[in-house]
């Protein structure tokens, strides 16, 4: 018998049902597999500007979309890291950047090196070896794919990466024109529940009216609820609010910046913190918050004390962060915010869709749906969440913030795993490497550094360079960063070569 999928149905639209539809019907063309999107008007998507990672790139690449045309389609900006205003006290920022940091030396990594520079009493700066920051504290955009600035691929440019931001209600458009061209079936409907096999499986989504859409596989992207993971097959949630108190999110947009920022913002407000997400049209703006040290009305006061006012009617959103006991039951794989949620510091969301669907990819079963095969495709995802949520937690526990939230963020208990990377980095100036992981080593560098950890230690194998040579050549290094800047054009001026049409002045 043939036990290939043959039917896959997705619950819920939005960018994480049209992402998965994308991804699966340019993987599956040629194939006799027919894929359904169910979603209802009557639900409205979440978000008014997102920001991303460098896997963004990779996942047009997959779908062979252009870059230019997709960001001209979803106001799309570019983003080479996030700064950090204000978290370990008020006044300081630090950055979270992209691409290259400093040169390796003697085959160290440079963040080691760092660490003896300070040790012996240089104050190296960030944006003096970080072209990313460099670019970004300027406004200024370049690009590691030789146009015109570094054709070689070497020094600064050569590991020079970036993500984007854009509109996620039009990235959701933009995926459904691209699906449907490619047999995506659309049908607006509203889901009233599903029906179960003997042996537990979803059978079928029972629709308004009383249709019913068999299918072999379902995909679920119905948001929190998540209608078919917990409601049809109650998997289960795991409540992390220990570690992440933040339970509220308040967002809305303003006006368009006259050259937006090639960054993301991340703001420390006194009950959690700020973003701001520059898009070509508007600029996205939001307040991550916990509703125990804050009031919506206050916490909206508070949004709009420092992005001005919101030129749509803000949107208040509740959740719990955490995730599903298991992100993939039975023949139910949940992607999105129904697979679990973890607040947005370091712009995870759209990342964790892209992860579950290559992993999907990397697991895609046949109707025997093998128990071993799922239990490998939870067993990493469950991994890649949980070093993801230490990381977002180590951006709270360092500070000196003397606000009530702030001070009981200091005074929390860590994950364990968490507990054990602070002790080795306090003690030795050294980070775990764990390639399966999304943030690497050097991102966890920049957040502690960022935040004031400073280690006892560092790496002896960095004594045996000459330092004085090494310090020649970081002279040179800096200054090749310095040229590339200067030579780089205006962010604007980017987005227009890239994206076209030039944008009028806000």
């Amino acid at each position: 018998m043939d036990r290939a999928i043959g039917s896959i149905a997705i619950l819920g639209g939005g960018t994480a049902g049209w992402m998965a539809a994308a991804v699966l019907a340019q993987v599956l063309r040629g194939t006799k597999t027919t894929i359904t999107l169910v979603e209802s008007a009557e639900i409205p998507t979440v978000g008014v500007g997102e920001a991303t990672i460098p896997p963004i790139v990779d996942f047009l690449r997959l779908l062979e979309i252009d870059q230019g045309q997709f960001m001209a389609a979803t106001e799309g900006s570019f983003k080479l890291g996030i700064r950090f205003d204000d978290w370990r006290v008020v006044g300081e920022r630090y950055w979270h950047p992209f691409g290259t940091f400093g040169p390796s030396v003697d085959r160290r990594p440079f963040h080691h090196v760092w660490h003896r520079l300070v040790a012996a009493g240089d104050d190296p700066r960030l944006e003096a070896y970080s072209l990313a920051t460099a670019l970004g504290d300027a406004g200024r955009m370049a690009f590691a794919d030789g146009q015109g600035l570094d054709g070689q691929g070497q020094g600064p440019l050569g590991g020079m990466r970036h993500a984007l931001h854009f509109d996620a209600g039009l990235v959701a458009r933009f995926l459904r024109t691209y699906s449907e061209q490619r047999g995506v079936r659309r049908l607006e409907r509203r889901v009233e529940g599903a029906t179960l096999k003997d042996d537990g499986f979803v059978e079928a989504l029972v629709l308004d009216g009383g249709e019913r859409l068999e299918a072999d596989l379902f995909i679920d992207c119905s948001g929190f609820r998540g209608v078919l993971i917990e409601g049809a097959l109650k998997t289960g949630y795991e409540d992390w609010s220990a570690f992440l108190p933040c339970d509220r999110a308040v967002a809305g947009l303003t006006g368009r910046d006259a050259n937006p920022p090639p960054f993301t913002q991340a703001a420390a407000r006194p009950a959690g913190w700020r973003w701001r997400i520059p898009l070509r049209h508007r600029t996205g703006n939001g307040y991550v918050y916990s509703s125990a040290h804050v009031s919506d009305d206050e916490a909206l006061a508070d949004l709009e004390g420092e992005a001005g006012k919101l030129l749509t009617e803000p949107r208040v959103l509740r959740f719990t962060g955490g995730r599903r006991k298991a992100f993939w039951n039975r023949n139910v794989v949940a992607l999105g915010l129904a697979s679990g949620f973890i607040e947005p510091l370091e712009s995870t969301s759209i990342h964790f869709v892209t992860s579950g669907l290559m992993k999907l990819l990397d697991h895609f079963p046949d109707k025997d749906f093998d128990g071993a095969n799922i239990a490998d495709y939870n067993k990493a995802l469950i991994a890649e969440y949980e070093a993801a949520r230490d990381f977002i937690v180590l951006h709270y526990q360092p500070t000196r913030r003397d606000e009530p939230f702030w001070r009981e963020r200091a005074a929390a208990t860590l994950p364990p795993d968490l507990a054990e990377r602070l002790a080795l980095y306090r003690g030795t100036g050294r980070i775990p490497h764990r390639p399966t992981e999304l943030f690497t080593e050097l991102s966890w560098f920049y957040v502690l550094e960022g935040m004031g950890v400073r280690p006892q230690a560092y790496d002896p194998l960095v004594d045996l360079s000459n330092l004085s040579q090494v310090r020649e050549g970081l002279a040179g290094w800096r200054r090749r960063v310095a040229e590339i800047v200067q030579a780089a054009p205006l962010h604007d001026a980017a987005l227009d070569q890239v994206a076209g049409q030039r944008r009028p002045a806000a």
